[in-house]
This record gives C-alpha cells, structure tokens and sequence, in this order.
C-alpha cells in the first residue's frame, strides 16, 4: 500500500474535485462557452472553472504557497517565494473540446526551484499518477517503473506535432522520418502530461515534444525521474522544466532518442 504524504493528498483532492466538474462538462461539450487564445488554442469555461476549484482548494490548504497555472499565465500568485504550485487545470483541451477523452489535470509542487511533488489525474480513467522527490513514482496504487525495454525496434515514442500557430514542419518532420522506421511506432496523443505519465508507467518507452510550457510537464518530469527515467531538454542548456522543450525516456534509449532526435 502506497503511503502519501499530506501535501499529496491535498493536491488528489483538488483535482478529484475539480475532475467532477470538467466530467460533467464533457457530458455537455455543446453548451460549453469556448474562446481563442491563438490560432489552435482555445479555452473553455470548463478550463476557467477547473482552475478556480484548483487555486482555492491548494491555497485554502496551503494559504502561503505560490499559484502558476496556465489560463492565469501572467498573474502569478507569488505566496512565500519558497513552495509554488504549477498547474495545468485541462492538459488536452482540445481533446476534451471534441469529444476525445483522453485529457488530465497536472498539478506539481516547487519548493525552492526543485520538484518535490507532482500529481497528474485522469478524470475519465480514474488514474491517479503521482510521485513525490525521493519516494517513487505510483498510479493509484501501484508503484511505477519505467518500461526496461533496451531496442528501439520494440519502442513506442509518444510526441506532439506542430499545428496551427506553434511549431515548425520543416525541423519536426525530418525528426518523425528518421526515428519512423526505427521503432515500434509514434503516438501524438494530445496531451503531454499524459504522455510523461504514461512513460513513467512503461506504456511508452519515450516522449519528446517543442514549444512546451512549465505547467505541461512539471508533475509528468518527476514522475518519470523517480519512476527510474531520464528527462532532459533536447537541445537546450536549460532544464526541461524551463527549456519549453523535453525528452523522457529509460536509461538504455534516452542517449540514443537524443542523437536521432538531433540527427548527431
């Protein structure tokens, strides 16, 4: 039986609590009153109303922790400057928006700029993935690792496209055909906490993915690292969480995914 600690429960709760709403508005995807950030990105009232449920539910628990989540982007809730909650409230909006269920809440928890906890919950599945620094990585409640496959002949490699607005074809496309006819096959599911959760399970053996914010991979990164993978920015200096950038995989095809992946 998995043991966790408080600060995790509290943030099962939140989404628990805000997965009840965002399950009743995809039953009702019609009546739903939805707007464009951009050209391919949206936003619903059922993104605006999980946030809310979000930011009070952690910060009644945790009144002086800061507050980051994506359709607040910009107006940040410093708190103390030492714990920060980052969170995405609808990670595969547009998913969710055309019916797909296949979407997640993706709450992380900083303390001092490193990662200590992060919870990634998929309403429609009933799968809490959740890990805390230094105590493993579990789903519900049963402990994850990373899948020990050594071939990428026998790997599956999740990533996200460019689309309307975001990303280039000309640098993405040539990365798909040299890692295409090397592996087991490629997955863009539409959601890339889901994606990293799903590495840390051993359902896929890889992900990587451009033009990435915190909130998508902040709880997804430590779930991976303490489920026994590797995630680091492609090409980037700066760490996944900050790159905008990241590739999640076990120890045994991160280095080789990289040097593809980065056609060296």
């Amino acid at each position: 039986m998995a043991v966790r600690s408080p600060t995790v429960n509290i943030m099962i709760r939140a989404a628990e609590k805000a997965a009840r709403r965002l399950k009743r508005d995809f039953g009702e995807i019609e009546q739903l009153q939805v707007s464009r950030k951009g050209p391919a990105d949206f936003v619903s009232n059922a993104d605006l109303a999980s946030e809310r449920t979000l930011r009070e539910e952690l910060l009644h628990a945790r009144p002086d922790y800061g507050f980051m989540a994506e359709e607040s982007a910009g107006n940040e809730i410093v708190g103390d400057g030492i714990h920060r909650f980052i969170v995405d409230p609808l990670d595969g909006t547009t998913n969710f928006l055309h019916g797909i269920p296949h979407f997640a809440i993706s709450i992380a928890l900083e303390r001092e700029g490193e990662l200590v906890a992060g919870v990634i919950y998929d309403p429609i599945k009933d799968e809490a993935f959740w890990a805390e620094r230094g105590a493993g990585a579990f789903m519900n409640d049963r402990r994850l690792r990373v899948a020990g496959r050594t071939e990428l002949s026998e790997a599956l490699i999740a990533t996200g496209t460019p689309f309307l607005g975001h990303g280039s074809q000309d640098h993405y496309l040539p990365i798909l055909a040299r890692l295409m006819p090397m592996t087991a096959g490629i997955r863009r599911y539409g959601s890339a906490a889901l994606d990293l959760a799903y590495v840390a399970a051993g359902r896929f053996d890889g992900f990587f993915e451009y033009n990435l914010n915190a909130w998508d991979v902040a709880a997804g990164i430590l779930l991976v690292k303490e489920a026994g993978g590797f995630v680091t920015s492609l090409g980037s200096k700066n760490p996944a969480l900050t790159a905008g950038e990241i590739l999640a995989a076990n120890d045994r095809l991160h280095g080789r995914l990289l040097k593809i992946i980065m056609d060296r």
